[in-house]
């Protein structure tokens, strides 16, 4: 009788933890785009999420994340970005730069994505984190430690799509909390306003990504 009052007591303690860790708050609603952060479990750092809908396929999604050698188009300061090595058509590494503000250095990352998508409800998941010693450091770059972001690509009624985009990073070294709120607010906030012109535009339009299965 004891053990069990005590083990419901850590669930419920379990369970409040859990969902303190996923409150968010709104810090941007603006051009059909919410933007969250939260603190991030353990750690002071900000985590990011947007929220918004388009009316595309799912392969002019992928197209256009998957163009990454164009991401310095739409991608808000990126300066260069390149695929490293293609493991298969779901799993690749890519190195990418960032400009920030002079005087501080610029920054640089390495990460592996992996995609996969449920067979029956045909939600995409893309996972990416970094791996920053995949390649020797470059001069002039700090590299960036630590990095994880995830898409969430929800098909729902008559075309329209869901899409979740989340992003913790600690972009590494000394830098004063203005350029970090870029990083976690104003950054992302018009990279997703880009994207939603991107990939109305007919190169993504029209593609079709064989190993990505609409919704019927």
């Amino acid at each position: 009788m004891f053990k069990n009052i005590i083990l419901a007591l850590l669930c419920s303690f379990l369970s409040l933890c859990c969902f303190s860790q996923s409150t968010w708050t709104i810090k941007k609603e603006e051009d059909g785009i919410a933007l969250y952060t939260r603190t991030a479990a353990k750690s002071s750092l900000k985590e990011m999420k947007a929220v918004f809908y388009v009316k595309t396929s799912l392969s002019s999604i992928i197209a256009l994340i998957d163009d990454i050698e164009n991401y310095s188009q739409w991608v808000y300061k990126c300066g260069k970005s390149a695929i490293l090595k293609k493991i298969s058509e779901t799993n690749q590494v890519h190195y990418q730069t960032v400009i920030v503000p002079w005087p501080l250095d610029n920054r640089d990352f390495v990460i592996t994505t992996s995609l996969s998508q449920d067979e029956t409800t045909k939600v995409i998941t893309i996972k990416s984190s970094e791996i920053p010693n995949f390649i020797p450091n470059v001069k002039g770059f700090v590299r960036i430690q630590l990095l994880e972001a995830s898409w969430i690509l929800t098909p729902l009624k008559d075309g329209i799509v869901e899409i979740e985009y989340r992003l913790l990073v600690n972009p590494s070294g000394a830098i004063p909390a203005w350029v970090a709120n870029l990083v976690v607010t104003d950054g992302p906030f018009n990279t997703m306003v880009n994207f939603k012109e991107w990939v109305m535009k007919p190169k993504y339009q029209a593609a079709k990504v064989s190993f990505i299965k609409e919704l019927e």
